[in-house]
């Protein structure tokens, strides 16, 4: 495998920020529907969009509950201020081999924007693609990106954290490297759907890929 183009996810991936994720939905969620919302309940809705999250626990109050969650989501991101460790460097070090860089993930356009400026990420990344209000997005825009960058499925390499990522990635033929670094990572979860590599860390991920570079 030569790698000429790596596509990361974002949350649990790049920074450990599903927790913030979860706080926000539970913040903009449990006032409108009336009852406290489990973890698992929220996750369970995960694959589209933040706001399909919303779309589906509170129907009835969907344009309110979506605009609750950025200014949550805001305001508590603080409380999570730091990348994973060797997350900046390892993308500095990719950018100054010209490896090409995008972000895809299922994050919504406002709330990824809050994070790219807040981690001071947006300048490593030439291509962008997002989460979906109704369905999981993630494998038509890593084709997009992919055909974009003129290169061949197994020249991108594609990075998250997420069973989902694995489907989405084996439905574009590209690889997959499954981030099990996170405190919400489920290794045991990853490995039966057989990603082409799992890493318990960034610095071991690090080395593996900087094997692989042309």
């Amino acid at each position: 495998m030569i790698v000429k183009g790596v596509i990361f996810d974002f949350d649990g991936t790049l920074a450990d920020t599903l927790p913030l994720c979860i706080r926000a939905f539970r913040s903009s969620i449990e006032p409108r529907l009336g009852r406290s919302v489990s973890d698992a309940e929220i996750i369970a809705t995960f694959g589209p969009s933040e706001e399909g999250t919303i779309k589906a626990l509170i129907p009835d109050a969907f344009d309110e509950g979506v605009a609750a969650y950025l200014t949550h989501y805001e305001q508590f991101h603080a409380d999570y201020p730091d990348l994973f460790s060797g997350v900046q460097s390892l993308l500095t070090d990719l950018q100054s081999k010209d490896v090409k860089l995008a972000l895809v993930t299922g994050k919504g356009r406002h709330s990824a924007a809050m994070s790219l400026k807040f981690y001071q990420l947006t300048s490593y990344f030439s291509a962008f693609g997002y989460g979906d209000l109704q369905v999981n997005s993630k494998t038509g825009n890593i084709n997009r990106i992919r055909e974009e960058w003129q290169l061949a499925p197994e020249e991108v390499l594609y990075v998250g954290d997420a069973p989902s990522d694995i489907t989405a990635c084996r439905q574009a033929g590209v690889p997959i490297a499954a981030a099990a670094w996170a405190s919400t990572a489920e290794p045991a979860v990853l490995e039966p759907l057989k990603p082409d590599a799992l890493f318990h860390s960034v610095d071991s991920f690090r080395t593996w890929l900087f094997d692989r570079l042309p």
